[in-house]
This record gives C-alpha cells, sequence and structure tokens, in this order.
C-alpha cells in the first residue's frame, strides 16, 4: 500500500468470494510437489496393504476403489483448476491494464519535461543571442 492507496493485486485479491479463495488455495495445493510426493505415499500404502493384507482386502486388485477415488478427485480437480486459471487471466489483464495507465502517465510526465527542457534550451539560447548582439554592438 502506496500512501494508502492499494494496488491493483491487493484490490483484486479483495474482491475474490470465499469460493474463488478456496478454489485458488485447492488449485495451489494440487499443482505442488508436496501433494504429488503425498499422493504417491498414500497410492504406494493403499497398494501395499492391499498386498500383504491377513485380514480384509478391501480393494484387491485392480484396485477398483482406488481408481474410483482419482477419477471422483479429478471430476473435481479440473473444474477447480480451470476456475483458478480463469482468475490467473482476470489477474493478468488487470496487470496489464495498469500497466498501460502507468505507461500513459510516464509518457505525459516526459512530454511535460521535454517542453520544459525546450523552454530551457530556448531561453538559454535567446540569452546567449542576446549577449553575442551586445558584443556585437561594443566592438
Amino acid at each position: 500500500m502506496i500512501n494508502g492507496k492499494k494496488n491493483w493485486y491487493q484490490r483484486h485479491t479483495d474482491s475474490l468470494a470465499f469460493g474463488q479463495r478456496l478454489a485458488d488455495s485447492v488449485a495451489t495445493g494440487m499443482g505442488s510437489w508436496r501433494f504429488i510426493i503425498i499422493q504417491t505415499i498414500i497410492v504406494a500404502v493403499w497398494m501395499l496393504l492391499n498386498v500383504v493384507a491377513i485380514i480384509g482386502h478391501w480393494d484387491p486388485y485392480p484396485y477398483i476403489l482406488l481408481n474410483l477415488l482419482f477419477s471422483t478427485q479429478a471430476a473435481y480437480a479440473a473444474p477447480i483448476i480451470m476456475m483458478a486459471q480463469n482468475r490467473q487471466n482476470e489477474r493478468d489483464r488487470a496487470q496489464a491494464n495498469e500497466d498501460f495507465h502507468t505507461n500513459v502517465e510516464a509518457k505525459k510526465e516526459i512530454e511535460e519535461l521535454q517542453l520544459r527542457l525546450n523552454a530551457i534550451e530556448t531561453d538559454k539560447l535567446d540569452k546567449i543571442l542576446a549577449l553575442l548582439e551586445k558584443l556585437d554592438k561594443n566592438s
């Protein structure tokens, strides 16, 4: 926050509803190495327990229940990830828009500075010419 004003990202983040924040968190979690490693461990333990279980193979090979769980996870994960990607597109558009406005303001300031420098240059040249004319009259 600069001078009490929020930047475009803070305004965008503040405008998100609970569901949007949740979807972003889920998508961030599912797109991490931590999630992949934990899921791999769970699958390995699931398979190991079903292979060596002395009593009650609750999901014997070909692990139909495990496949059902993966299908359910994928059915929910895909739309959640797509929602997060849509919001990323919105953030990118907001950032591009802010960058454009910043560039327009900077261009205006640069043009103002050029006009001021030209005025200073013209003023200096006028003074030099006046001094030269003065020297020319005195000689």
